[in-house]
């Protein structure tokens, strides 16, 4: 659950307390607030108290963060947002960033590859691996980013024993007809979907929930079609090969 989902009483959370939640340092925060990337705090005296509103604009902007936005880029995003939007308005844009894929990749070592593998992994492996993209090497000695769903991925390549070059291949068709179909999905949400969510008049919350929804049922039914089409090729094939 997100934290701007918790009950947050109006400007209660002190710097400290604010960092913690987001899980920056009281550094960072005061530094993003003297760039204006949240508006000021309500003051007490010579306290500070920071709400709802300061903790959405925060976990925006590590949103953003994750996806390579610049600094600049991100103060570009934020400004295009009215200083009057609500927390949940500002969540939807969140949540509109977030990855579809609910795992996030993480760096491990090569011992802990391998457990998370089930086997151990040759030099040979690890080639294959990092040539599919499912690992990517980082510049500590024997360290590795990946995400454990696209790791599941690349040991079934392994296990089907499928030389490099078919691996490589593979993995093209897959980027270039998935990258395809990202871009006219993500043209469809823009042009048809989010206009009629914005024009329904629902709340932000229940607009966020309908994105959420979004999701899974797009890679579903991508999972459903390519199932039926590879049914329909072998039933076309039997045809084929049964009227020659």
């Amino acid at each position: 659950m997100s934290t701007t989902d918790e009950p947050l009483a109006a400007d209660s959370l002190s710097v400290e307390q604010l960092a913690s939640r987001v899980g920056m340092t009281v550094r960072t925060v005061r530094f993003y607030a003297g760039r204006g990337l949240i508006p000021p705090p309500r003051r007490e005296g010579r306290n500070g108290y920071y709400g709802a509103d300061h903790l959405a604009r925060l976990e925006l902007v590590r949103e953003l963060q994750a996806h390579g936005f610049t600094l600049s880029a991100i103060e570009g995003y934020l400004e295009r947002i009215p200083s009057d939007a609500t927390p949940a308005q500002v969540a939807l844009h969140r949540t509109l960033l977030a990855p579809w894929s609910p795992e996030m990749p993480e760096q491990i070592d090569r011992a802990t590859l391998e457990t998370r593998s089930g086997r151990a992994l040759t030099d040979d492996d690890l080639e294959i691996l990092v040539a599919i993209g499912v690992v990517e090497p980082t510049p500590v000695e024997d360290q590795f980013r990946v995400a454990p769903a696209h790791l599941a991925v690349g040991i079934g390549f392994l296990d089907a024993g499928l030389p490099i070059d078919a691996a490589l291949a593979s993995r093209r068709l897959i980027v270039e007809h998935g990258t395809q179909l990202a871009e006219q999905l993500t043209e469809l949400f823009r042009s048809e979907v989010w206009p009629h969510l914005k024009a329904s008049g629902q709340p932000p919350e229940l607009i966020t929930a309908m994105v959420e929804r979004f999701k899974p049922l797009t890679v579903q039914a991508l999972v459903t079609s390519y199932e039926d089409a590879v049914d329909e090729l072998k039933r076309r094939t039997v045809i084929r090969q049964t009227d020659r």
